[in-house]
């Protein structure tokens, strides 16, 4: 019989990190089932992905290490996910250490290292700047360009 493993997450900016925690969860057993949340639930956990759902559930269905993507829509679902998919562990990334215990009476509970330097609230906070910082001095420079256009006119 088939071990199953259970993840969860938005996959919002897929990047090395994702796809790590994915291979090494892989590595756990002979099924890989991933759970992608949906936009709606993303709002209630107050998250706002920039990527939307259908795509996010796209490219992890795409990923070699995953078995099944589905939807995730909300918390609760993750105890009838270990019963449907036969599921024997649970595994997420360590930032989300301790929140999952409760479920070790069904599944064994793993939380793996995250992959150093990437991180999707990192980038996107890095985008932010960027678009705060650089919007300002774009218009500067379109105004001087328009002045100087109006001086050589």
């Amino acid at each position: 019989m088939a071990k199953t493993v259970l993840t969860y997450g938005t996959f919002d900016l897929f990047h090395i990190g994702h796809l790590n925690i994915l291979k090494r969860l892989k590595e756990k057993g002979d099924r890989l089932v991933v759970g992608v949340s949906t936009d709606e639930f993303n709002a209630i956990k107050g998250k706002k992905p920039i990527v939307p759902f259908a795509q996010r559930l796209e490219i992890v269905q795409a990923i070699k290490y995953v078995d099944l993507a589905i939807p995730e829509e909300n918390w609760e679902q993750k105890r009838l996910d270990i019963k449907k998919y036969d599921a024997k562990v649970f595994g997420i990334g360590e930032d989300w250490q301790g929140k999952f215990d409760d479920l070790d009476d069904e599944v064994e509970v793993v939380y793996l290292p995250r992959t150093a330097g990437v991180s999707t609230t990192e980038m996107k906070r890095v985008l932010s700047e960027f678009d705060e910082r650089h919007v300002e001095s774009l218009k500067n420079t379109l105004d001087a360009l328009s002045q100087i256009v109006k001086e050589l006119s």
